[in-house]
């Protein structure tokens, strides 16, 4: 699952388009967007009920409690969200410890209605299935729902009764609006599922007498599920966390993954950071950044992303360069690090993949000179020995600082080396090996001879200890599957 957030236009437009329920939804479609580019005469004619109701503005753009924060102008005329936006269009805001620009704003009907006719709905996946929480007292006060709010556990492949919704949620509200509340929370729940939502919450939701208004809505989907629910999602966007903006580069890796069957992804977290990553495989590339957070980098750590999935060599030159050009806008004081690590990998080719970045770092030999970038490289796997033999030869041969490390080495200490909290060996103990892994040979076997293991070696131990504590030559037989196309390593003695 990778549950991503949408804004809350494109919430509520998949809600007005597609749940199902008796409920007598209210305000359907009726939202208008303002940015810098907005013809405000132009909005008017696309939508006339701007210049007949009062309104509500608020910034579209993934920021909770905006009434708390100030964020939202309600009971307004078109010329008074005019005046209102003047001061906040395009200007740089905190939310806690985020700053950023707002761009992006949502006008709506503004819904005259009582304290008591605001509730609160909000439903999330689990390990064990979907929770539905309900709350009778709704709005920017509402406060700690997990502690106050009623909660119903959906399990998978259950189904949401009215009836449930009813005894297990709907305790402590009025009887003659329970039937519609039932109806309506129902019908979400479905739109929830049938949509591959993973987060759905409304605060507040408004019940009266005509009907049932969806006010404030945060919402996320399974991102994973685009090619189930293409037909009713459409093209959506995934808009970046306010604070963060949205750039181009990280579009073209985006665009790269898609075409490919290997995994490549890239988040910019602040590009004018010191420390940036390359990581292979999507699990060292969380060990790697928690370990910068934990050595105090969190404030320095540029970028978050992985390549994995055995990418060819074309794909990690592109991927590489793409880091190295991000990194060579903007000098730092300091200097900048470069950390190419990965743990063992299983079946990607690491020499290949290494080419590749060896390429880019070629290509962009003068601009990190100028930069003051130092590389730490610690990866292991298929020909990780010549991938790492490569990557050394191009530092010798380019002058570039580049620290090379293989099993031997655990996989975060070149973190502690390039923070400074731990010093850089001058020579490296070469890793133990038996012999690379010959993933593109036609063979069916193939043979090597590796001489005496190192005693360093924990995998042969037991060998030594067998035989008295002595060594001898061991010769390894690489058997290629005919079917699979596998390759198992099988030690003789």
């Amino acid at each position: 699952m990778s549950a991503k957030a949408i804004s809350e236009q494109t919430g509520k437009e998949f809600l007005y388009k597609y749940i199902c329920t008796s409920a007598a939804v209210q305000n359907r479609f009726r939202y208008a967007n303002v940015t810098t580019e907005t013809d405000f005469d132009r909005l008017a004619q696309d939508h006339p009920w701007l210049l007949t109701e009062r309104l509500v503005v608020k910034p579209d753009q993934l920021i909770k409690r905006r009434g708390k924060l100030g964020l939202v102008g309600v009971n307004l005329d078109l010329k008074g969200v005019q005046e209102w936006l003047k001061t906040r269009l395009m200007k740089e805001t905190m939310v806690g410890k985020a700053k950023g620009i707002l761009k992006n704003f949502l006008i709506e009907p503004f819904v005259a209605h009582k304290q008591e006719e605001e509730f609160y709905v909000c439903i999330y996946a689990t390990r064990e299935g979907d929770y539905v929480l309900f709350h009778h007292e709704g709005g920017v006060d509402v406060g700690d729902v997990d502690a106050k709010a009623s909660k119903l556990l959906v399990g998978v492949d259950e189904k949401l009764t009215e009836d449930a919704v009813k005894k297990q949620l709907l305790t402590h509200v009025a009887a003659d609006i329970k039937e519609v509340l039932a109806s309506f929370i129902v019908g979400l729940f479905n739109l929830y599922q049938d949509l591959y939502f993973t987060y759905l919450e409304i605060n507040p939701l408004v019940v009266m007498k005509d009907g049932v208004f969806v006010l404030d809505m945060a919402a996320k989907i399974d991102a994973t599920a685009d090619y189930l629910c293409k037909a009713k999602w459409g093209d959506v966007e995934f808009p970046p966390p306010f604070g963060r903006e949205a750039y181009p580069e990280e579009a073209y890796i985006a665009d790269l993954d898609a075409k490919s069957g290997a995994s490549l992804k890239l988040t910019l977290l602040k590009p004018r950071g010191r420390i940036w990553t390359m990581v292979a495989g999507g699990g060292a590339s969380v060990v790697y950044s928690d370990t910068i957070c934990d050595l105090g980098g969190v404030d320095e750590l540029a970028n978050y992303g992985e390549y994995s999935g055995a990418p060819s060599e074309q794909q990690t030159y592109d991927y590489a360069k793409t880091i190295l050009s991000l990194m060579t806008r903007e000098k730092h004081p300091e200097g900048k690090v470069l950390i190419i690590g990965g743990s063992i990998a299983n079946f990607t080719n690491v020499a290949a993949t290494f080419k590749g970045i060896v390429r880019a770092i070629r290509d962009y030999q003068g601009p990190i000179k100028e930069h003051e970038i130092t590389i730490f490289v610690r990866r292991g796997g298929p020909n990780y020995q010549e991938g790492l033999r490569v990557m050394g030869e191009v530092g010798k041969t380019t002058g570039i600082p580049i620290h090379v490390f293989g099993t031997e080495t655990h996989m975060t200490a070149i973190v502690g080396m390039a923070l400074g909290h731990r010093p850089i060996p001058k020579e490296p103990p070469v890793a133990a090996h038996t012999a690379n892994f010959l993933l593109n040979s036609s063979a069916s076997s193939s043979v090597g001879y590796t001489g005496t293991p190192a005693p360093s070696d924990r995998a042969f131990q037991w060998q030594k200890e067998a035989r008295g504590n002595k060594s001898f030559p061991m010769i390894v037989i690489f058997m290629k599957y005919k079917h699979s196309g596998f390759i198992r390593p099988t030690v003789m003695i």
